[in-house]
């Protein structure tokens, strides 16, 4: 009678133990940040647990994951170290590439009216060097500014390069190109000063003439209506 009582009492504890054990494992769980590419069919095969033991412990109805969550992984064995080929269900990460940021302008430049090709920016820089040597900043934007607003005149040839080699009688309209000193390379002085006439932020009243009068030999330049006078020259229209 006491040895079937003892044999009671061990078989129930046994029975006892195996299902605190078999709880302990259903039970214990490990934590999960989903990435990209991870699915329930994945994460199940990674921690060698059916894809109904991650839903339960989760309290989730549908199979779908998404990047970010945490999940709850049932541990019952060490994870698997292969990795699978199955398609991924979880939510695709945001692929779309960043609109490229606008190029930053250099401080102080502002933003041309006109356009003109960059072999004639190059000429007219070249005639400005020419023709305002030694002169200010402003007065190489002045000589600039005087090509631009003959290309705008209806009395002048309508491109830039037109102006400039322009024959007028038996010479060319500007020294610098019967001279040949218009073929020297112009400073950065002069570059910036074609792009500061290219925003036609001053027009000098639209003068399409410049000289200066202490050399000029040709009276009727001195009979325009004068504008401006900058350092050596008068501009004039």
């Amino acid at each position: 009678m006491k040895h079937s009582y003892m044999k009671s009492m061990v078989v129930a504890c046994l029975a006892t133990l195996s299902f605190i054990g078999f709880n302990a494992t259903a039970t214990a769980a490990t934590n999960y940040k989903v990435v990209k590419g991870d699915s329930l069919w994945k994460l199940g095969k990674r921690y060698s647990v059916t894809i109904d033991d991650i839903k339960k412990l989760n309290n989730r109805q549908g199979d779908m994951i998404y990047i970010g969550e945490t999940l709850a992984i049932p541990s019952k064995t060490k994870v698997l170290a292969a990795e699978t080929t199955e398609p991924s269900t979880a939510a695709p990460a945001n692929t779309a590439k960043p609109e490229p940021k606008p190029e930053a302008k250099p401080a102080n430049q502002e933003t041309p009216a006109v356009s003109i090709s960059a072999s004639e920016k190059d000429l007219l820089a070249r005639l400005v060097e020419a023709e305002a040597k030694g002169e200010s900043y402003e007065g190489k934007v002045g000589v600039a500014t005087v090509v631009l607003n003959r290309v705008d005149s209806p009395k002048f040839p309508d491109t830039v390069t037109g102006v400039i080699k322009q024959v007028v009688g038996k010479a060319y309209a500007f020294s610098p190109v019967q001279n040949g000193s218009i073929n020297k390379s112009a400073s950065e002085d002069s570059k910036k000063a074609v792009e500061q006439a290219l925003t036609r932020k001053d027009r000098l009243d639209d003068s399409i003439y410049f000289y200066n009068p202490k050399t000029a030999t040709d009276n009727w330049i001195r009979s325009r209506a004068v504008i401006k006078t900058i350092d050596h020259h008068v501009f004039a229209k």
